[in-house]
């Protein structure tokens, strides 16, 4: 019986080191699947770039967009187009540049433009964000620029009107006259570093936008919040040239009347911190 039992401890150890064997041989394999898992995304193009395109009835326009994008931009990005409804005219004609584009169409989880932007923004895992109009069909090429200048060491850069090689065409007057003031009058006196704060076509790090609380609540005055915020909180802001001109196609959905009280409350913000930082 004893030996009986001694053959039956010995068969035993020999079965837990049999096991523990197979756990160590298992270990090394997940190790090595993993570190090959690592080695094949390390390979893979990461996406640098999502453009950001909240979009409304587009369907006029977005071909001829995408078109362009596709012709002059050579940034390895990814293109976010962000949408209300699922009867929007955009989306049917976007749907055919998938396979040729990298097209991701992210659904707005808020309201209005504001909320097309913010889903983009929390979708995205690039590294830079880039917020481009869904009508634009003239300013593709400056997309890169755009990306080199943010690689030089920036936070944000801001595509401007107002400086050399760059034109505000086809405004309405009251428009035109409201962004050229703010513009001078945040510049001179409030104190931020660029010469065109309130325009929407702009891109920030990955970092920038995940470090800084959004309080806007609608409309395009994030833009201006990120900037006057930025620029208090010492990130690096750069601007390129950048052309625009009035769309004519489709309606254009800017508020300005509505949205003014938006933009206002960081505009004095700009004011009330000029000279405390």
């Amino acid at each position: 019986m004893a030996n009986k039992r001694a053959g039956a401890t010995t068969e035993s150890i020999v079965s837990l080191k049999d096991i523990e064997a197979v756990a160590q041989k298992n270990t090394v394999e997940r190790a090595r699947l993993q570190a090959a898992k690592i080695a094949s995304e390390a390979l893979q193009p990461r996406t640098l770039v999502d453009i950001v395109m909240p979009v409304y009835n587009e369907g006029e326009n977005i071909a001829e967009v995408l078109t362009s994008l596709e012709k002059h931009v050579s940034t390895n990005y990814r293109l976010l187009i962000c949408y209300d409804h699922e009867s929007d005219t955009t989306l049917p004609v976007a749907r055919k540049f998938l396979g040729r584009m990298n097209i991701e169409f992210v659904k707005n989880k808020g309201k209005g433009v504001l909320g097309a932007v913010m889903s983009g923004f929390d979708y995205s895992d690039a590294q830079a964000l880039l917020i481009y109009c869904g009508d634009d069909i003239t300013n593709a090429p400056l997309v890169d620029v755009m990306y080199k200048k943010l690689s030089e060491g920036h936070d944000m850069v801001i595509g401007s009107r107002f400086m050399n090689g760059g034109c505000m065409e086809g405004c309405p007057l009251l428009k035109s006259v409201l962004v050229r003031t703010a513009a001078y009058t945040l510049r001179t006196l409030a104190r931020l570093p660029v010469n065109d704060p309130t325009n929407g076509i702009r891109i920030y790090t990955n970092r920038m936008i995940k470090e800084i609380p959004i309080e806007s609540t609608e409309g395009w005055s994030f833009n201006l919040e990120l900037l006057v915020k930025g620029a208090r909180a010492g990130y690096s802001i750069a601007e390129v040239p950048y052309r625009h001109f009035e769309r004519a196609q489709g309606q254009s959905r800017f508020q300005l009347m509505k949205w003014l009280p938006a933009y206002l409350r960081w505009y004095f913000y700009a004011f009330a911190t000029a000279w405390k930082f």
